[in-house]
């Protein structure tokens, strides 16, 4: 095991330029609390996410296609079969290529093309995967139900067994950050690190009125208004019509149901025990949970632990400071070869 890094204080970074058109990323894609609104699935019979209709899933991936263009071309789009279904990752070949590559982890409905502004900055660091989250939309195919924590972390081991790379460093956003976390909690085989940036129910509760705010963003049949105005409050206030990455958003949580487990708040016993260094990175002006709780929490219960707050950040941090999120990223790495 590499030497403890030292917690850091809080940081009051100012973003490197403003990135409106992604700041909804994280944040869009944040509504965690789908137990909250499971009855909605008793209207449908089926036990695996799936786009409701034929028209609904051209709408998607018509947004899906246009947001990847932001991306420069993989090198790699690889289709991965797992106990629960396909799974979609596209590799971007990088620096270091014998080092421990990036798996890149979005948040809900975002998939692969929400890291577009972090891809380049990232690249210079290590070879990066991408992967659109089993069970969401996006690229990747559920086909066996998912029912609980150790499921989601079944499918992703299952899928990242099959990659050429001894070791692999997670990085995931907002319900990504769990979805790492929650890996490297059941099965650490592989992880050499875990870098998470704002992660949800990671340390610390969701906040009531996120709760609250997300159960009419969760139905389908209202409006389009309804689910921008929650994605917009998650981001700052960061406006999204007219934005390919926002639209493709908003249409998965519009035309995608999900059928997955709500993620379980980790034990501080869970934390504990991870035993790969982590680097987490949360938002001053989150307003998924409370920023200084889940900072308090993640210094004393991760024994090998880096934890900045960036105070100007909103959820959808990745998109706002994408330079100095791979910075800290670099630094981070360079402690853990």
């Amino acid at each position: 095991m590499s030497t403890p890094v030292q917690p850091e204080e809080k940081s009051d970074v100012a973003p490197s330029r403003r990135r409106w058109p992604r700041r909804l990323l994280a944040g869009g894609a944040a509504i965690v609390a789908v137990g909250l609104v499971g009855w909605l699935a008793i209207r449908d019979t089926s036990p695996v996410g799936h786009f409701t209709s034929a028209a609904g899933h051209d709408r998607f991936f018509a947004a899906y296609d246009r947001a990847m263009r932001a991306m420069p071309a993989p090198d790699a789009t690889l289709d991965l079969r797992t106990d629960y279904g396909v799974v979609r990752m596209y590799r971007f070949d990088g620096a270091n290529p014998t080092a421990a590559p990036l798996i890149l982890l979005p948040g809900r409905s975002a998939a692969t093309p929400m890291w577009a502004d972090n891809l380049p900055a990232l690249r210079k660091l290590r070879t990066v995967y991408t992967i659109d989250l089993l069970g969401e939309p996006g690229k990747s195919i559920q086909t066996c139900p998912i029912e609980d924590d150790r499921d989601q972390a079944r499918w992703l081991h299952q899928a990242l067994k099959q990659l050429p790379d001894k070791q692999l460093h997670l990085f995931g956003v907002s319900i990504g950050g769990w979805t790492a976390t929650n890996l490297a909690i059941h099965e650490p085989e592989k992880i050499a690190g875990l870098t998470v940036l704002d992660p949800v129910l990671t340390f610390a509760p969701m906040s009531f009125q996120a709760i609250l705010r997300s159960i009419p963003a969760s139905v389908r049949w209202f409006p389009k208004s309804w689910r921008d105005s929650f994605n917009s409050w998650t981001a700052g206030g960061a406006p999204v019509e007219d934005v390919p990455v926002a639209d493709m958003i908003e249409s998965g949580m519009q035309t995608y149901a999900l059928h997955l487990p709500t993620p379980t708040e980790f034990s501080t016993d869970q934390l504990r025990s991870l035993p790969m260094p982590v680097l987490a990175i949360l938002a001053g002006k989150s307003v998924m949970h409370d920023t200084t709780a889940a900072a308090d929490r993640a210094r004393t219960t991760l024994s090998t632990a880096t934890v900045r707050v960036y105070d100007n950040a909103s959820h959808a941090i990745n998109g706002e400071y994408p330079t100095e999120i791979a910075a800290d990223t670099a630094t981070f790495l360079d402690t853990i070869r």
